[in-house]
């Protein structure tokens, strides 16, 4: 129960977060259109991910998704910054996106009886 109380905390602050990106979206719309597009994934997935919150058990595969896309955000940026592609202070970012996935990793729902392995691994 707190474990599931706890994941529902998770998944709405983060779906604030990213949420939040479609600011600089509107802002960076016609400047950076990389940058616009990667804001329109996340802000589409944070809303995703604020509905999920209503029942994660239902939402296990978006869940999954959020975390190791995550992690997948983190090493390119990771990488980014020791190949001085980005500036180092975006190591800030890399972090918090780490963290944002083993958040998520560790309070996934249980996979429920009956249901079919998938290759999330959550």
């Amino acid at each position: 129960m707190i474990r599931e109380r706890a994941l529902k905390v998770v998944l709405v602050l983060v779906g604030l977060i990213f949420t939040a990106g479609v600011y600089p979206l509107l802002m960076f719309f016609s400047r950076e259109p990389a940058l616009a597009m990667m804001l329109s994934l996340y802000v589409t997935l944070g809303i995703f991910l604020l509905l999920a919150a209503r029942n994660p058990s239902a939402h296990r595969s978006l869940i999954a998704f959020a975390a190791w896309s995550s992690f997948a955000h983190a090493a390119v940026m990771g990488t980014q910054a020791y190949r001085h592609i980005v500036e180092r202070h975006e190591l800030t970012g890399v972090a918090m996106f780490v963290i944002v996935g083993v958040a998520l990793i560790a309070l996934a729902p249980a996979k429920q009886r009956g249901e079919r392995v998938s290759a999330a691994g959550a």
